[in-house]
């Protein structure tokens, strides 16, 4: 019994300290998971903070109360403006001598309430894009641009309100979201005016007499199956500057080119020539009918057409700047995909055909023809015409793979008449 005791009390006090450290354990544990806990909480505050300060990073600036009244939608406007003046029409930051359609626009549009200041100084932050970058001088009956904006009462009223009389927004209509002016465009609609003593034979006195000039229907017919020529899909490096003949970019698809029936303002005969095509690159439409007006006016032969379209080098001349119209942007298969979908409308603009003749007739078929009366710079064209040698350029390399492709224009784009048009 002696003996028993003792190996009892060491049991028993063995026990003890192990409840009591499995007590002190357990209590540790707890108050080890409280402070875990707490710095989890800790973080999330912090975190949740910095999402908050980020979030308002993003934005810049608090919504104002009219920011909360009104939607803010994706949608694409129709612009029509002329192009004299303006030094094209995409803005450049940090060239305010250089004054561009979209420097007023932009303007406008910050002053009407659609968009606030950053974004104006910030396009990237209304998802901007316009579907073609007009060059110096060339006017726009249907431009398209889609942007982001406050979808204020009388949107376009109040836009025009704050552009010159030569720039105006012509409609409105919804988009999606993803929907990118430039990039969903199938096709683009060029038209060309030129007086018709551009196609008088090459011994005619067109500095002296040209606003006695009428082009004969003979001559029309002829001028048409050469324009005729160009439909379809041909290699047209020659057409633009700095393109290898090896160069799949300048493969492009012609669909339509006609010379429509001439017209008399003033005492001057004009036409318009239309040509439509998937795009285009720099100064191709102009030398597409300088080419035709070098052959018409018999400086080179029918047959120069189909050898330009070949690897040789030819000397195709450029028809001048002034008389170029983008006429119309298509969207055939956004329309299919969408226009039926019951949330977004067709980017069809028929309901704005006649706002659009009116604002041709009222400035730029006028700017257009008073300039060509007053400066003649068809005429000037003319007299350069016998200076090009329409045969192949004697050294070239013939098969091309000497020749290297240009480069891409600086944002990634592949120079075309549709992005950067002459």
């Amino acid at each position: 019994m002696l003996k028993i005791r003792p190996v009892f009390a060491a049991f028993v006090r063995q026990s003890v300290t192990s409840e009591r450290t499995g007590i002190l354990s357990w209590m540790v544990d707890m108050m080890s998971g409280g402070v875990d806990q707490k710095i989890q909480q800790l973080k999330r505050v912090q975190e949740g903070d910095e999402d908050c300060v980020t979030k308002r990073r993003k934005t810049d600036v608090e919504p104002s109360n009219e920011d909360r009244r009104y939607p803010k939608k994706k949608v694409a406007l129709l612009m029509a403006y002329s192009g004299k003046g303006y030094y094209g029409m995409q803005r450049n930051p940090g060239s305010s001598e250089f004054r561009t359609i979209e420097d007023d626009l932009v303007a406008a549009l910050v002053k009407s309430g659609c968009i606030p200041q950053n974004h104006g100084d910030d396009m990237k932050k209304m998802s901007f894009q316009r579907c073609a970058r007009t060059d110096k001088g060339v006017s726009a009956a249907g431009q398209v641009v889609s942007l982001k904006l406050l979808l204020i009462d009388d949107l376009t009223e109040k836009i025009n309100e704050h552009l010159p009389p030569q720039i105006r927004i012509l409609g409105v209509k919804r988009v999606t979201q993803g929907f990118n002016s430039k990039n969903n465009c199938d096709a683009r609609t060029y038209a060309y005016m030129l007086p018709t003593v551009a196609f008088s034979p090459k011994d005619f006195d067109a500095a002296g007499t040209a606003p006695s000039f009428r082009l004969q229907p003979e001559t029309l017919q002829r001028v048409n199956h050469l324009f005729a020529h160009y439909k379809g899909t041909h290699n047209f490096h020659n057409f633009t500057s700095q393109k290898a003949p090896n160069d799949p970019s300048a493969r492009r698809y012609i669909t339509h080119m006609l010379c429509g029936e001439p017209f008399i303002r003033g005492d001057t005969e004009f036409a318009v020539i239309t040509v439509r095509g998937q795009s285009f690159m720099l100064h191709q439409i102009r030398k597409m009918i300088g080419l035709v007006i070098a052959v018409i006016k018999g400086y080179a032969g029918e047959e120069v057409m189909e050898r330009s379209w070949g690897l040789q080098k030819v000397d195709v001349p450029k028809a001048p700047g002034l008389g170029l119209v983008l006429e119309k942007v298509h969207y055939d298969r956004y329309n299919k995909r969408f226009g039926g979908d019951g949330l977004h409308e067709r980017l069809e603009w028929e309901e704005q055909e006649e706002a659009v003749q009116a604002f041709k007739e009222a400035f730029i078929y006028p700017t257009i023809m008073e300039t060509e009366r007053q400066e003649g710079s068809m005429v000037s064209w003319m007299n350069t015409l016998p200076i090009h040698d329409f045969e192949a350029s004697a050294g070239e390399a013939q098969d091309g793979c000497r020749l290297q492709p240009r480069p891409e224009s600086t944002n990634g784009d592949i120079v075309n008449e549709g992005h950067i048009s002459d």
